[in-house]
């Protein structure tokens, strides 16, 4: 069944029954919907990022709508998140080089400019956490009155980075025109995945 149809049903089911609705994706659960910063959340989509054989995490996209692009997740007003569940151990340097990687990839020149001094207080936290195994989780929110919050575990790691436009241009490694994974974007689209 392909995630449109999927949340079709799991939508059509939590407005019968009155109640929410989880996902199921590669054998995990993603709740249909969440709270986050006093503003209700819903399952944009869900993907994973796979290398070859070698399957690295899960991804999770929540909105507080719907939407079917890029340009229209990056203007959702309100909170956001992007959940990652780990499926191998790693080093977090390999996600500090995605994030820069797809920063640089997909970022205009005036929009690296801008958060520049951001990304690298970001990445900074990122590569303090050392090691990433499998089962943790990673949470990436958007708080609009705070700005970005990095979350391993129930653990807030690090400060908070301050600007819409920080999440907007971090958002852009999953959902940019040159993402590392066309496959996790088209998932966290909500869009179907051979």
């Amino acid at each position: 069944m392909n995630l449109s149809r999927r949340h079709l049903i799991l939508a059509v089911s939590a407005a019968a029954f009155g109640t929410a609705q989880a996902a199921r994706y590669e054998g995990q659960t993603f709740a249909d919907s969440l709270a986050l910063g006093g503003s209700p959340l819903v399952l944009n989509g869900t993907g994973k990022r796979q290398v070859a054989w070698l399957k690295g995490y899960l991804a999770a996209l929540y909105l507080t709508r719907r939407a079917n692009t890029p340009d229209e997740a990056y203007r959702t007003p309100g909170p956001k998140r992007i959940e990652m569940r780990i499926l191998i151990e790693a080093s977090t340097m390999e996600l500090v080089k995605a994030v820069d990687k797809g920063m640089g990839r997909n970022c205009t020149e005036p929009e690296k400019l801008a958060v520049a001094e951001r990304q690298k207080q970001f990445t900074t936290v990122i590569a303090s956490v050392g090691k990433v195994r499998k089962g943790d989780l990673i949470t990436i929110d958007y708080l609009p009155e705070r700005g970005t919050v990095l979350t391993i575990n129930g653990k807030v790691w690090g400060s908070t980075i301050p600007g819409a436009d920080f999440y907007t241009a971090f958002m852009k490694v999953f959902l940019g025109e040159k993402p590392s994974d066309t496959k996790l974007r088209a998932g966290l689209l909500g869009q179907a995945v051979d």
